[in-house]
């Protein structure tokens, strides 16, 4: 398992809020799940990703 950045869990969590619609209020969750993937635990692909976040 890799320890991601700061920057890009930064960077990560910008792509999936984007994807998202930029809904507001929800930065901690972005930043958990950009954590989550670039440590290795987390969605398979953006597409992925992206649905969870705008269900």
């Amino acid at each position: 398992m890799t320890t991601p950045t700061e920057d890009s869990i930064r960077t990560r969590a910008h792509q999936l809020w984007e994807l998202a619609g930029r809904p507001e209020g929800r930065d901690d969750e972005f930043w958990r799940e950009a954590e989550r993937e670039l440590s290795g635990g987390g969605a398979a692909t953006t597409e992925e990703s992206s649905k969870t976040f705008t269900e």
